[in-house]
């Protein structure tokens, strides 16, 4: 009797897709807390945004400010 293997036939398999990020997780645990002492502009002391013509500023502070 052979072994069954379930689920969809119709999935590719999880090794072969090329469409997704696999990131390993942090060492330890994070806590941002936004306050009032942050600056009010969110490209101001940010190390995630880079002055260049790559970085769509206006989505930026949109993700950044809500």
């Amino acid at each position: 009797m052979e072994p069954t293997k379930p689920g969809n036939k119709k999935l590719p398999d999880f090794d072969s897709l090329n469409d997704r990020i696999i990131v390993t997780h942090s060492s330890e645990p994070m806590l941002v807390i936004k306050t009032n002492l942050d600056p009010k502009d969110s490209t101001e002391d940010n190390p995630y945004y880079k002055n260049n013509s790559r970085t769509d500023t206006k989505a930026f502070r949109n993700y950044f400010e809500e």
